[in-house]
């Protein structure tokens, strides 16, 4: 169909029969253009919209994606409030799909697991010994039963007919044990929402926040822990041995809180007195907002809404392993955090057993650690007590750290995403590299189109799909300065290599200060320049409530009067 329209037949045509005139199809109502287009798959709907302005507009319309995202999921009937509920569902539900890969296998393809029909996307995934979690955007938490069996050759090979549950809604989080090996993950701890009911003659009911235990084997709940319903928490992590599980809350308001569950008494039918605490890192630094945590058995890390990056090690052989010495070590005050100098505002994080990795605002990632099997990606096998940046990986997407190998999944230019991997490769963990690589290298996977995040057991490699369109990149890019003619900083020390090159910056970062037009955009430009030196995160949360106090007192927010000079 032509969109151009014409009224007659054309001079010298002729008039010829069995051909009518073309007809664009800007004539046709709007509700029919969208109702055919809603007929399309998801794939050629998108296609179409970057045909022209118009089929943008048509194809971008709320109606085409609310009729697609009732054929993909019959069950959902409304959505919150977005700027498009309802094209972001529909990508959500067209895209989610979980994939695995078994080690040790001759098949270098990914196989998709069944997806339940009901789950609003993917947002979460955790293997345990025998079956898989999924967490959705609508908070449910789906149990994939018998999801992995062993084949007659010994491989082990997805169950076609595996069975999902419900294991419950209202979910915000859930953890289990850190270790990478899924034998010791023999509980499932699910932070979720539930209705608690009012008393006699009283208001009616509230809406707390509660801790619940599962057991993995059979999705039967063991214990339930309910907090008051002024606290609202939204991440949980664990730490520790089963006897000492400590359950690490972060509130919304960005501080910590503690408890102490003994997991061998959780299968017992008797009632406990557990005490919630606030973690140390939340007393003794009143003043951060972290803003997510990550875990291993034996150590945890805190990374603030400012960017900056505490760390917590509990045994002596792990700090050794990731800071190359004892000298700051308290067996006595374990909690202690310990601020770490990195030279950027920090995103994510990837916690392994004895090494770490982080990826800053610009994309660049920086490990440390033991690097025994070459694990930190750095082309050789010498430890690094320190943030060492990995120069030829930029801007991933994900990135994993196991007990002796690290995967990251990144993104080329023609939008096709490739896994990469260092460290050992025994058992097939880095599959094409049998003996290994002490620099990452491009692993022998398909790698779906949409894949976002991944995870490695001793079995299988596990990647999710889901793409949300809400979810901006988040990544910068690197001021001029810093790209070319000026060396990196030097991280343990918080000074540069190169003086020169560090006076040229500060003069560009005055002369942008300068360019401002009013003191608050000085002010926020200020904050932005602070983020962006090599700083010690505990300096760089001094200069930041600096510039807060300087701020309010500038504009009048602050007590007392303020004297004409500010």
């Amino acid at each position: 169909v032509k969109r151009s329209c014409l009224y007659g037949p054309e001079p010298g045509s002729g008039g010829k029969k069995g051909r009518g005139n073309p007809v664009s199809v800007q004539l046709f109502p709007p509700e029919l253009v969208e109702h055919i287009i809603s007929f399309l798959p998801v794939r050629d709907i998108v296609a179409l919209g970057q045909t022209c302005r118009y089929f943008q507009e048509v194809c971008d319309a709320e109606g085409v994606w609310r009729r697609i995202c009732r054929r993909l999921s019959p069950r959902l009937r409304e959505q919150g409030a977005g700027a498009r509920p309802w094209k972001r569902a529909a990508i959500l539900n067209y895209t989610k799909g979980l994939y695995f890969q078994a080690f040790g296998g001759r098949r270098r393809c990914l196989s998709k697991s069944v997806a339940p029909l009901l789950a609003h996307g993917y947002r979460r995934f955790l293997p345990t010994k025998d079956h898989v979690f999924i967490l959705d955007y609508a908070g449910t938490l789906f149990f994939l039963k018998n999801a992995l069996v062993s084949s007659t050759l010994g491989q082990i090979q997805w169950k076609r007919a595996c069975r999902y549950v419900v294991l419950c809604r209202g979910a915000k989080d859930f953890a289990s044990d850190p270790r990478s090996d899924t034998v010791y993950r023999k509980y499932l701890y699910v932070l979720a929402t539930r209705e608690q009911p009012g008393g006699v003659g009283g208001p009616g009911g509230r809406a707390c926040d509660c801790v619940e235990v599962y057991l993995q084997s059979s999705g039967q709940r063991v214990f339930k822990m309910t907090f008051h319903h002024s606290m609202r928490f939204k991440q949980i992590v664990l730490v520790g041995q089963e006897t000492q599980r400590a359950l690490l809350l972060l509130t919304e308001e960005g501080k910590i809180y503690s408890l102490v569950v003994n997991e061998t008494q959780l299968d017992q039918p008797r009632s406990y007195t557990v005490q919630l605490a606030l973690r140390k890192v939340s007393r003794c630094l009143p003043h951060l907002r972290v803003a997510r945590m990550a875990s291993n058995q034996s150590s945890t890390l805190y990374i603030t809404d400012q960017g900056g990056v505490y760390f917590e090690v509990h045994t002596p052989g792990v700090y050794r392993d990731l800071f190359g010495t004892l000298h700051a070590f308290d067996p006595l005050d374990q909690q202690m955090p310990l601020a770490l100098s990195l030279p950027a505002k920090i995103l994510f994080c990837a916690l392994g057993y004895n090494h770490l990795g982080l990826v800053d605002e610009f994309g660049r990632i920086f490990m440390q650690g033991n690097n025994r099997y070459g694990q930190l990606g750095t082309g050789d096998k010498m430890d690094r007590g320190e943030p060492t940046q990995v120069h030829y990986l930029q801007r991933p997407i994900a990135l994993w750290c196991g007990l002796n190998h690290s995967l990251v999944l990144s993104q080329s230019s023609d939008f096709s995403k490739e896994l990469l991997g260092c460290g050992c490769g025994a058992g097939g963990r880095l599959p094409g590299w049998p003996k290994g690589s002490a620099s990452f290298v491009k692993l022998h996977v398909k790698v779906p189109l949409c894949a976002c995040s991944l995870c490695s057991t001793r079995e299988c490699l596990y990647m999710l799909s889901s793409h949300d369109i809400e979810r901006r990149p988040a990544y910068r890019d690197l001021p001029a300065s810093r790209a070319t003619g000026t060396s990196e900083a030097s991280v343990g020390t918080g000074t540069t290599q190169d003086p020169g090159g560090a006076a040229r910056a500060c003069e560009e970062y005055l002369s942008q200060i300068h360019n401002c037009p009013t003191l608050q955009d000085r002010m926020e430009k200020m904050k932005e320049i602070v983020g962006w030196m090599p700083l010690l995160a505990a300096q760089k949360d001094f200069f930041w409530e600096a510039l807060d106090m300087l701020q309010r007192a500038a504009g009048g927010g602050g007590p007392g009067p303020t004297p004409p000079e500010s």
